[in-house]
Order: C-alpha cells, then sequence, then structure tokens
C-alpha cells in the first residue's frame, strides 16, 4: 500500500488526495495572508499519512488561525480563546485512537491560553500544536501581541510595547515539552517535513510557525525568510550533523566558555569545533541553547526540529492507572459510585 493511501476494514485501498481534506467552505482570510499556504501545506501532507479524515480532530481557539478547522474536510471542534489545547486533551484522552491537531496563534496559545499550552506540553498528551506566530493580533486589528518586539508602536501601544516577548521555542524547551519545532510559510517543503515529524512524534508536539500578516504585520520575518536571504540566516538544524549554514556553508555554531551558542566563521574556527545536533539528547539544555541564538527574526534564526525525546504519554499513564485500580478494585461499578457517601431522594 503506498504512503497517500489508507486502508477499509474490508482490506480495501483507498487513495487520498488534498481534495479529500478541502472542506466546502470558502476560505477567507486576507488576500495575501500566510494562511493560505500554511492551509495548503497541511492538505498535502495529510493524505501521505494513511489517516483518513474521519479519524481526525482539528481543534483551535479564537483568532485568524482559528478558521483552520473550517476548512479541512475533518472534525473540527472551534473552542474559546486561549482553551484550545484544554479541549484537545479531553478528545485525546477520550479518544486515544484518534489523531489530534490543535491550531492556535501567538496572541491565543501564549497570552490567554499561557498556562493551556505550558501544561498540556509538560503532560505529554499525544497531540500536535501548530502555533502560527506572526507577532500581532490580526483578528482584532493590530494590537501587540506576547511574540512582538519590545517597542512596537500598535493601536494597544501607541508608545510603543513595553513587554519583553516571548520566545516560543524556549518557553516549550523550558517546559519540557518533548517535540519542539520551527518552520515558516515561505517554504512549503520544509512544513510539510516539520508536520509529518510532529505527527510521527508519540507526545505533545509543539511547531512555531512563522507567518506573515500582510496588513497588520507585514514582512515581520522577511529578514530572515525572505528567499534571497534564506541561506545566509536560516540556521537549519539536522540530527548527527554539525551545525553550519551560509550559502557556501561557510559559518557555523559554536559553544562558549558559559555553554552558549554562538555563531562564528568554519574557517576560523575548524569543522571540529562545530556543535553537532542532536535532538534526542535527554538533556535540554542544548536544545534550550540553540533556541537563544536569535532574540530576534532579524538575526540568523535556527528552524527544524530541536528536540524529539520519549516519554510516557499522559493519556496511556491514564489508562495504566485505570487498569490498576481494576485489578485491585474489580470491574467499575457506576451505580455503587453515584450511590456512595451521603445520598437523598427527592420527592
Amino acid at each position: 500500500m503506498s504512503d497517500d493511501a489508507t486502508t477499509e476494514p474490508a482490506g480495501t485501498a483507498v487513495k487520498l488526495g488534498k481534495k479529500d481534506f478541502q472542506s466546502d467552505q470558502e476560505v477567507r482570510w486576507c488576500p495575501g495572508c500566510g494562511d493560505y499556504s500554511i492551509l495548503s501545506a497541511m492538505q498535502l501532507f495529510l493524505p501521505e499519512i494513511g489517516v483518513k479524515p474521519e479519524n481526525m480532530v482539528f481543534v483551535s481557539g479564537i483568532g485568524c488561525a482559528a478558521r483552520f478547522p473550517y476548512y479541512m474536510n475533518v472534525y473540527g471542534l472551534h473552542g474559546i480563546h486561549g482553551r484550545a489545547p484544554a479541549l484537545a486533551t479531553g478528545v485525546a484522552l477520550a479518544r486515544p485512537d484518534l489523531d489530534v491537531w490543535v491550531i492556535s496563534g501567538d496572541g491565543d496559545a501564549l497570552s490567554i491560553g499561557g498556562n493551556h499550552l505550558i501544561h498540556a506540553l509538560r503532560r505529554n498528551v499525544n497531540m500536535k500544536i501548530i502555533m502560527f506566530n506572526n507577532q500581532i493580533y490580526g483578528l482584532t486589528k493590530g494590537q501587540y501581541s506576547p511574540t512582538s518586539e519590545v517597542g512596537k508602536v500598535t493601536k494597544s501601544s501607541p508608545f510603543g510595547s513595553l513587554d519583553t516577548p516571548f520566545n516560543p521555542v524556549s518557553l516549550a524547551l523550558g517546559v519540557e515539552a518533548t517535540f519542539v519545532a520551527r518552520t515558516h510559510d515561505m517554504d512549503r517543503s520544509h512544513m510539510i517535513e516539520t508536520f509529518r515529524r510532529a505527527h510521527e512524534h508519540q507526545g505533545t508536539a509543539f511547531v512555531e510557525l512563522y507567518q506573515n500578516c500582510n496588513v497588520f504585520n507585514d514582512a515581520a520575518f522577511e529578514a530572515v525568510t525572505g528567499k534571497e536571504v534564506r541561506a545566509e540566516m536560516l540556521i537549519d538544524l539536522k540530527h548527527g550533523e554539525p551545525i553550519r549554514f551560509g550559502a557556501e556553508g561557510q559559518h557555523g555554531v559554536v559553544l562558549n566558555a558559559f555553554g552558549e551558542c554562538e555563531i562564528a566563521e568554519v574557517a576560523d574556527v575548524g569543522e571540529a569545533a562545530l556543535l553537532v545536533h542532536d535532538e534526542h539528547r535527554e538533556d535540554p539544555t542544548l536544545a534550550f541553547a540553540l533556541s537563544r541564538i536569535a532574540d530576534r527574526p532579524t538575526v540568523p534564526t535556527p528552524v527544524g526540529v530541536f528536540r524529539d525525546v520519549i516519554r510516557p504519554t499522559y493519556e496511556a499513564e491514564v489508562q495504566r492507572q485505570l487498569v490498576m485500580a481494576a485489578e485491585r478494585q474489580g470491574p467499575p461499578d457506576l451505580a455503587a459510585l453515584l450511590g456512595s457517601g451521603a445520598t437523598w431522594e427527592v420527592n
């Protein structure tokens, strides 16, 4: 059976394509929005994994990105602001047989949804969180967000924002997320490969996706994602390989005496001095150091998978506890549970 096919119970192969994941809803984002390319990449990718649309659930919160489930021919749940990870946790616990995806924005995930996000990551619920980061509130017309740079002048910060922005990858690594990656909307192949890696991971996969809001924060990532500068500005992480970049591979990443990652010229330091990327390293210290290379998307910035480690999933551990409880106490008796403790009758 090919990668882009799935199987009916009788064993008949069913070939899936992009159209199988397109809903009948008109896609309505601002013309030129990066969300279009993300949606297309997802719909091109999903047929490859052999999971039928009816076995997938896309959960979203509030924001431009939250329209995503409407445009997917899968089960969808449009929740309230910031609560998508909590809703998705419930789905994953009740139906561990389903593929559960969370679509969120930087405002939705990191502001009102910040606590929900970090607890989902530390619990390692088996779901995939794709966070669109455009460094702005787009749906509500251009207020600064938790990832906006200091000094950002917007409708809600007319004299410039004072808040230090989150580094989403650093945040995810800091709360022990088992899979953390970054990609961007200007490279479909890189997006699809990142989605594939996230899907293969058993546990919570967190992907930060640089997404252009051409109306309220146009070209926010142009300094690193522009086609003509990518080779010099994007550090593509590859497991087991020395970290180097540049049109000729002339730049590299080394560790300094303080354990911090620095950019150096390979000709100056030599190949042997370069940091070899290990995404499976149990301790997240080096992955965190890599995430700190770029404090803003205007300097050389790592993309790809920062961390991919194995840890028991939350729902598997819940099921294990239920089995242990049943072995000790016998099969569950709902009537006995409801009738236990103080009860009374109402006439």
